[in-house]
């Protein structure tokens, strides 16, 4: 894959000149000024920028300083007929890697091109080796110690250094994402890259193009070369976020990188070879759509090469105090505020929720108690309305306490104690959304007991 160059330049000749020259190492594109300039930055992956500093009514002074505030600015060369010592110190004080007079040397210009990448590879692979000693620890992302997400942990680490395709499947926020950057980041590819696209944000041909990438006049809108996401996350991993979402086509386009490891842009047919190592997530169970004929089979086998599935969270209550500690630091930390303990009552309530958005809902209740808390402990009161169970927060409002609303919602007209076992037992039932197994934790019982009484009591 060759490097990206953008050349600058305001005259017609100069410009296709230059491209002329340097295509043959360069993947080469062109503008005329700043504002189509800085389009085509925003939009490629541009490693190296050769521009003029005189740019018809543009300043390519200008053009330097917004192009080296992207967040991922190329190295810039400036050329210029009206060279002085002055101007070639603003421009590297403004952060030019180097400078050049016209009329050009092609020689010099491709050599001091070739230079500036070998720089910057030398200055990235730099950065990485640093950030690879920080992300030694990245499996401590998938907190918990749980049975479930043990078998998770143990299965990243035996497939994240090797080639293989992985499937991630679970519910919606269960942490697919995580496990994603986690493979990534254990992959023994320093210098990597991990691209993400989610395929449900975007339409059948945007997606394609989105993927592939498209040449110019591909299709109407189709102004520049576009380079897709397969051909930047080569050499690294590319990260297909509801993979059960692309539709036919775009699956037969996959299968063929995924079998044969080459692409071709949307309006060429000349073959591009990529090394990217593909891990996918869905919601759904591929199987069943490849059974009701919405997905294809020999993609399925393709992409299910090693299978993850993420647990959902109420399979994994005992991790839920672990998670929502480290979420309590993340955001006292983020809203620059001391870290403040959930009080048992508080903690009762997350441990009797349901969780149907998992791990990404909880993380959504501690970011507001956090924000909602003035006091020096997080209360129940400080929590989301959604955790207030069928009413029972309601139904004891002045008790800032799990068991004080277990009461009052169980508390017979009478005192019974058949009536008041029953009502406590359906309490029970009704705070842990119908789950028995959760029902005889809250009620400090075996299950075995529970479905006993249930037995003896007609519920």
């Amino acid at each position: 894959m060759l490097p990206t160059l953008l050349i600058v330049e305001d005259e017609r000749a100069t410009r296709e000149g230059l491209r002329s020259a340097l295509e043959e190492d360069f993947d080469v594109y062109t503008a005329a000024g700043k504002s189509e300039a800085l389009a085509i930055l925003k939009s490629e992956p541009i490693k190296v920028m050769l521009t003029d500093l005189r740019l018809g009514g543009d300043s390519g002074m200008d053009l330097l300083d917004a192009a080296l505030a992207l967040p991922e600015p190329p190295v810039a060369i400036m050329m210029t007929a009206y060279g002085s010592v002055d101007t070639a110190v603003e421009a590297m004080r403004r952060g030019a890697w180097h400078f050049v007079t016209k009329p050009l040397n092609l020689d010099e210009v491709e050599m001091l091109l070739k230079r500036a990448l070998r720089n910057r590879a030398l200055e990235t692979e730099n950065q990485q080796l640093v950030q690879q000693v920080k992300k030694s620890h990245k499996l401590d992302r998938l907190i918990g110690k749980s049975a479930a997400i043990k078998r998770v942990s143990e299965l990243v680490q035996q497939v994240a250094p090797t080639r293989a395709t992985v499937l991630i499947e679970g519910e919606s926020g269960t942490g697919k994402e995580v496990v994603a950057h986690t493979l990534h980041h254990l992959s023994g590819r320093p210098a990597a890259k991990l691209v993400i696209v989610h395929c449900a944000a975007l339409s059948p041909q945007l997606l394609e193009s989105e993927l592939f990438g498209h040449e110019k006049g591909a299709f109407t809108g189709a102004a520049q070369r576009r380079i897709g996401r397969f051909e930047q996350a080569d050499g690294g991993t590319l990260f297909l976020d509801e993979i059960g979402e692309i539709d036919a086509s775009t699956q037969v386009k996959l299968l063929r990188v995924l079998s044969e490891r080459t692409l071709e842009r949307v309006g060429s047919n000349v073959p591009i070879k990529v090394d990217v190592r593909v891990v996918a997530a869905t919601n759904k169970h591929l199987k069943e759509l490849v059974a009701r004929g919405v997905f294809r089979e020999d993609l399925y086998f393709r992409l299910n090469v090693v299978k993850i599935e993420m647990p959902p969270l109420r399979d994994r209550r005992e991790d839920i105090v672990l998670l929502a500690n480290d979420f309590l630091r993340e955001f006292a930390k983020e809203n620059e505020r001391p870290v403040k303990p959930l009080s048992d009552a508080a903690l009762q309530l997350l441990l009797a929720y349901s969780w149907p958005g998992n791990v990404r809902e909880l993380r959504t209740a501690i970011e507001h108690g956090v924000v909602m808390c003035n006091d020096s402990v997080i209360e129940a009161r400080h929590l989301p309305q959604f955790l207030d169970f069928q009413g029972v927060a309601a139904a004891a409002p002045e008790a800032d306490s799990l068991v004080s609303a277990k009461m009052a919602l169980a508390a017979p007209a009478e005192f019974n104690l058949h009536a008041l076992e029953t009502n406590t037992i359906r309490a029970a039932l009704s705070l842990a959304g119908g789950n028995r197994t959760h029902a005889a934790d809250l009620l400090g019982v075996s299950r075995r007991t529970l479905q006993r009484k249930l037995k003896e009591l007609g519920i």
